[in-house]
This record gives structure tokens, C-alpha cells and sequence, in this order.
């Protein structure tokens, strides 16, 4: 051990190195011809008090090219990774560092789950770093590892110094999302910045949640106001056919997402304020901006949630935008809930079945009643999740039928078996119309808008999914895309087929965790009702209006996960009518 060290020592004065860990040259004679399964890293070093250091690695055996040039590999024990740091290059405590570093890093799910008091825990995991929540298709790299690592039921991971894991599987995916133990949400710098903390989505479980829990499911979201917002919904519908229309005989072709977009964002408003805005000039204009830039900011990933350094220095501008951008709703939003209570006043604030958000949550009683503050916050966190859901999952959905005439006539025939051509199609008659039904549930299986059911879960205290012990603090996710996506639990799951949901019929709204997308559990979607009322109304209505047919440049399915899971190349296509 001295003659290499002393020979290490020369090698490394010569090349300056700190330690030498680099491959042999291609050419080298002493280059290993098989490369063994390192049991130990190994650390030696002339620089007392530590003569030498032999660590079993935490972790099963690793295959890894080393060493330093000049050097026999057979002088060297075969079971393990030994890095010689000589006494001029390297300090003691930092030759310390470098080693719990190493030793960090190749843990089972990464450098959060070492420093976890959890770290014996049996959850299979990448190493390292993930990186993946910060990209563009998170969601396939995450079902990728999960395989690889035969981690199906549940998989750990780390992100900076968040612990994760991810299920995707119904059964372990059932035990998260319906677990008291994971009744909260992490809080995102973005989130809170916003206000969102104060909202249903990321309010800690409480009291305070509760109240808006029942506010949402007595008075905003109840059968009877879905029922009762059925004409506004039925209006909007009819605008944005008129609107294909025009742009048919204008350009030729429609760009799907735009004439959805204002649809959706049209019929949020309505609920939401009670009006219509021209989003092309004044409060439409600067509305549609706040809507615009709120969607960017809660769907960027910023690392300072996971580095908490990074939080301190801001790199990514998160902060200094959601300050602006808050001032600016409360100042918005706080104008529309001064109008209401003065309008409200004067008409002794009575409201209807049909009246806005707003007027509801002014005229709640005393026990439910709530601050300006929140209002704003509840109000604006239902434009934001309420208003590309249905857009996008419409996207999807024009473009699955572009692809497949098939399907698109099948749906058509049935509208016109139900409807006929002597009147348009109503709400009342989507129950008569399963073949519809079944291609929105088709569309949401292939296209789930929240593949990773968007907004995770975070352990409020320690618990265990199946054998598995869960320490608090623990950001789960289910990837639902990954569920949808299993050939052992969908018959051929990357084929578009409608027919199978006509053939089993699957709830879809929390209770089969073979499709949640909504979620499931105490967090499941509020307005899963509405928005289901919306997509399928609309659909109907297109359907019974146009024939849709690919434009010159075809339909690209290519997916980028944002906030919401979109189409990367916007839907065109040519809207033949058919009267």
C-alpha cells in the first residue's frame, strides 16, 4: 500500500491531481479484462490521524471502471473501490466529505433517503440525484426507472433534499391517496407565494380545510349548481361553434387549443365572477395575463423547493414573479368582490341557484364565513385549475378522433340517433349517449391531464404503504400515466379503443384506481362534476356540428408535461360543417 501510494503520489504532483479515480488509456496494457463487483470504498491517504478508511457500501455491489494510470489493477483488492489521496493534495475532513458524499450519492433513492432516519428502509430507487420533475416528460422517465428498478408498487427517489416516492400501481396508489397519513400537500415557494396555502388545494388538513371542503360540496360544486350552470355552459358551446365557423371560412383550418382556450376561460369567469370578459382589450386583456402567468408559474419547476439554499438567492426569479403577480390578483380580484357586496346590497343579497362565486361566498353565515384574503385565494385557485383542464383534455380528445374517423362517426351516429337534426344537444341528453362517455374516458386513460395527479401528497406523520415505512415529510406521488399505461392492467393500453369502457364499466372518479384522474381520497378534485358536464356537452356539440378532418401537417401526439399534460404542437385541423 505505501509503494502505491508513494507511486500515486508522483503521478498525482505530475498531473495535479486531487485523487485518482480515471480510467486506464485504451492502449494500457494494465487495463482490467473484467471488472469485479466492489463490496467496500476504500480511502487511503499518509495524512494522519487517518491511515486508512474501509467502508462497506450500503448498497448491493457495483461494477465500476477505475483506476489511476501506472498502476497494476492487480495490486489493488478486487472487492473494492479504493481512492488514494495523497498528503500534499487533500485535507483530512475534506477526504472525509468526498467519501460520505460518494457514499450519499449511490444510496438506494438517492442522497435525501441517506440522510433519512429512514435510511434502512426496503424501497427500491434510483441513486443520486432525479432530475426528471424538471422536465418535459417526467412522467415516462418516472415509469421507466420504476420498471427498471422493479419498483412498480412503490419507488424512493430524491430530488435536491426532498425524499419522494412514487407509486404506480392501483393498490399502493389506493393507500396514499385514501390515508389520513397523507392528507397534506407539499407547499411549492410558487404555491405560497400565490396564496395558494390559503385555498382548498394546498390548505394543511384542519379546520380551516374542512370549511372549504363543505363550502365547495354544499355550495359551489353540488349537483344542483352543476345543474344550474347548464345554460351558460350550453351558451358557450354554441359561441364556440360559431367561432369554428368563422375561422374555418377565414383561414381554412382552426387551431383547436385557441378557440377552447377562451371558451374555457369564458365559462370559468361565468362561474366564477359572473361575467364574460373580450379578452382582447381592458380588464379581458390584463385578466387573461394574470391567468397566463399564474399557469407558467405554478407549472415551473423551481429547484429552490427542493435546494434549500437556492431558496435564498432566488436564481430562477420564482419569487420576485409571484410577489408581482400577487399584488396584482388581490388588486383584480379584491375590485370584483367590492362590486358584488356593493351590487349585493342593493339587491339584499339574495342569491339564486345560479348565482356566482362570488355571491356565494359573500352570503355565507357566520361559522362559514371568510376573509377577503381568502376569498381571493379560493377564487383564484379555481381559475387557475378550472380554466385549461377542460381545454387541454378537449385537445386531446379532437385529436384522438382526428386520428380515428372510426371512432368519430361512431360517436356522431349516436348523437344523431338520440338528438336528431331538429334540435342541438343538451346536457339532459348526455346520460343516453355511453359511446361519448366512453371516448372521454378512453382520452383521459391515453392523455391523463395530471399524470402525476399534479399536486403530490406529504406524509404528516410516519406511516407505511404495504411493508414499506414512510417517514414524515415525504412527498408521495401516484403516476397515474404509469397505471394507465401497464399492460397488466389494460389490454392493449397504447391503443385508442373507447369500446373498452362500453364493454366494463369503470368509475373515474376516485373509487377504481385503475383511473383516477381526478384523484382520490380526501383531496379528490371538487369539481370533478363540472368539469365532466363541460367536456362532455361541448364534445357533443362539436360533434353534432362538424365533420373534423386532419389539416395538411396531420395531428403530432407529442406530449410536454407543464402544469397540465399538453400537446407540444397545437392541434390544426379543417371543421367541415355539416349543415
Amino acid at each position: 500500500m505505501i509503494r502505491l501510494g508513494k507511486q500515486l503520489e508522483e503521478k498525482s504532483r505530475e498531473l495535479n491531481y486531487s485523487y485518482l479515480t480515471a480510467p486506464p488509456s485504451r492502449s494500457s496494457s494494465l487495463a482490467p479484462t473484467h471488472l469485479p463487483r466492489l463490496k467496500t470504498l476504500s480511502f487511503w491517504t499518509s495524512v494522519s490521524p487517518l491511515p486508512f478508511l474501509q467502508i462497506p457500501l450500503p448498497f448491493p455491489p457495483l461494477k465500476l471502471r477505475l483506476l489511476a494510470p501506472a498502476m497494476s489493477y492487480s495490486e489493488v483488492d478486487a472487492s473494492s473501490l479504493t481512492l488514494f489521496l495523497p498528503r500534499a493534495a487533500i485535507s483530512p475532513i475534506l477526504a472525509v466529505t468526498l467519501i460520505a458524499f460518494s457514499v450519499l450519492w449511490f444510496f438506494p433513492g438517492g442522497i435525501a433517503w441517506a440522510l433519512s432516519r429512514a435510511h434502512a428502509c426496503s424501497i427500491p430507487g434510483p441513486s443520486g440525484f432525479v432530475s426528471a420533475l424538471s422536465g418535459s416528460a417526467a412522467h415516462r422517465v418516472l415509469a421507466g426507472l420504476a420498471n427498471s428498478h422493479k419498483a412498480i408498487d412503490l419507488m424512493a427517489f430524491s430530488v435536491g433534499f426532498t425524499r419522494f416516492v412514487v407509486s404506480s400501481h392501483p393498490d399502493s396508489a389506493k393507500e396514499i391517496l385514501q390515508s389520513s397519513a397523507f392528507a397534506d400537500r407539499p407547499i411549492k415557494e410558487s404555491a405560497c407565494e400565490l396564496l395558494f396555502h390559503r385555498a382548498m388545494g394546498f390548505a394543511p388538513f384542519g379546520e380551516y380545510w374542512r370549511n372549504l371542503r363543505r363550502i365547495s360540496s354544499t355550495h359551489l360544486f353540488s349537483p344542483r349548481r352543476v345543474t344550474a350552470f347548464g345554460e351558460r355552459r350550453r351558451a358557450i358551446g354554441e359561441q364556440m361553434v360559431a367561432d369554428v365557423r368563422d375561422l374555418m371560412a377565414k383561414n381554412g383550418a382552426v387551431e383547436v387549443k385557441k378557440v377552447l382556450h377562451v371558451g374555457s376561460l369564458n365559462n370559468v369567469m361565468m362561474n366564477v365572477f359572473g361575467r364574460r370578459y373580450d379578452f382582447g382589450k381592458g380588464e379581458g386583456s390584463e385578466l387573461e395575463g394574470l391567468v397566463k402567468e399564474g399557469y407558467e408559474l405554478l407549472g415551473l419547476f423551481n429547484w429552490a423547493d427542493h435546494l434549500p439554499l437556492l431558496g435564498w438567492l432566488d436564481l430562477q426569479g420564482v419569487r420576485k414573479r409571484c410577489r408581482s403577480l400577487s399584488k396584482r390578483v388581490n388588486a383584480f380580484v379584491g375590485r370584483i368582490i367590492d362590486d358584488h357586496r356593493v351590487m349585493g346590497r342593493i339587491s339584499g343579497g339574495v342569491v339564486d341557484g345560479a348565482g356566482d362565486f362570488v355571491d356565494v361566498l359573500l352570503g355565507l353565515e357566520k361559522e362559514e364565513k371568510l376573509s377577503d384574503a381568502d376569498m381571493v385565494a379560493v377564487l383564484w385557485e379555481m381559475i387557475f385549475r378550472g380554466t385549461d383542464t377542460v381545454a387541454i383534455l378537449l385537445e386531446w380528445i379532437m385529436a384522438r378522433l382526428v386520428l380515428h374517423p372510426d371512432a368519430q362517426s361512431k360517436a356522431r351516429s349516436e348523437i344523431d340517433a338520440v338528438v336528431g337534426n331538429s334540435r342541438p344537444v343538451a346536457d339532459a341528453d348526455i346520460v343516453s349517449l355511453p359511446y361519448l362517455q366512453a371516448i372521454v374516458k378512453e382520452s383521459l386513460r391515453m392523455h391523463p391531464p395530471g399524470p402525476l395527479l399534479s399536486w403530490a401528497r406529504l406524509a404528516v406523520h410516519d406511516a407505511h404503504v404495504g411493508s414499506h415505512f414512510i417517514p414524515a415529510g415525504t412527498t408521495a406521488m401516484v403516476n397515474m400515466w404509469a397505471i394507465t399505461h401497464d399492460e397488466s392492467i389494460w389490454a392493449e393500453p397504447n391503443e385508442f379503443r373507447p369500446e373498452r369502457f362500453t364493454e366494463e364499466d369503470v368509475n373515474i372518479l376516485g373509487s377504481d384506481l385503475r383511473l383516477a384522474p381526478f384523484g382520490a381520497g380526501r383531496r379528490v378534485c371538487p369539481g370533478k362534476a363540472m368539469g365532466l358536464a363541460t367536456v362532455h356537452l361541448w364534445l357533443a356539440q362539436l360533434l353534432q356540428s362538424f365533420d373534423w378532418v386532419p389539416a395538411d401537417g396531420g395531428v403530432d401526439l407529442s406530449e410536454r408535461l407543464r402544469m397540465s399534460l399538453e400537446m407540444e404542437k397545437p392541434l390544426v385541423c379543417r371543421a367541415v360543417p355539416r349543415c
